[in-house]
């Protein structure tokens, strides 16, 4: 009931209690529904449950989580080394196949030597001693050639190189024999020596000596 309505009856009450001489009847208690709902819902309702959330386990989860994720950037790091690794080494493979192929081209064609000569010398020792035919007499004679111009007493007035091989220092040729300053044979030994313990073959020497400009 609205605060108008219950003002016009206390007025209404009161008027006739004049008019009547009797005692003023009493005004009826109002409620006020509206209110009384309210408060009975607010005491009904029941209050939410506090929510429990367990921290530890929380945390647990996400560092296995963590973890798991680790190895698994471990194992591709590891995997991407190996495969660095493979491609280096077969791009390494593959230039000293072509290093071997071109001293190969270059050695296909044979080399007429005059007999007694000291490039027949060379090609005789290298059949006899190590098996090797003209194609690696071809890659020898090109460097001897590019060194001395097969000459016994050539000397690098610069370094001070001496004989066939351009030994440096030219005594070294001395562990071939005695005579190394003026024997073909024995230079040629010793040179034919140092290329197989250093190179394998005359012709993978001849194949550093045109990338580095030495052997």
């Amino acid at each position: 009931m609205s605060y108008p309505i219950r003002l016009a009856l206390a007025i209404f009450a009161s008027v006739a209690s004049v008019a009547g001489g009797n005692a003023p009847a009493p005004v009826p208690a109002v409620v006020d529904n509206q209110a009384a709902a309210t408060s009975f819902v607010h005491e009904a309702a029941p209050e939410p449950a506090a929510r429990v959330v367990d921290v530890d386990g929380e945390v647990a989860a996400r560092l296995e989580v963590l973890a798991a994720q680790s190895g698994e950037i471990a194992q591709a790091a590891t995997a991407a080394q190996a495969a660095q690794a493979a491609a280096a080494e077969k791009a390494a493979a593959a230039a000293k196949a072509a290093a071997a192929a071109k001293a190969a081209a270059a050695a296909k064609s044979s080399v007429k030597v005059d007999p007694g000569s000291a490039r027949d010398i060379a090609r005789q020792m290298m059949l006899a001693t190590y098996g090797w035919g003209d194609d690696q007499f071809v890659c020898f004679d090109k460097i001897i050639t590019q060194e001395s111009g097969w000459n016994v007493t050539a000397t690098n007035r610069s370094s001070g190189a001496y004989g066939i091989p351009q030994a440096l220092p030219g005594s070294k040729m001395a562990s071939a024999g005695a005579d190394w300053q003026t024997n073909p044979s024995t230079q040629i030994t010793w040179a034919l020596g140092y290329v197989k313990s250093r190179y394998g073959t005359p012709c993978q020497a001849w194949s550093f000596k045109l990338s580095h400009g030495w052997y």
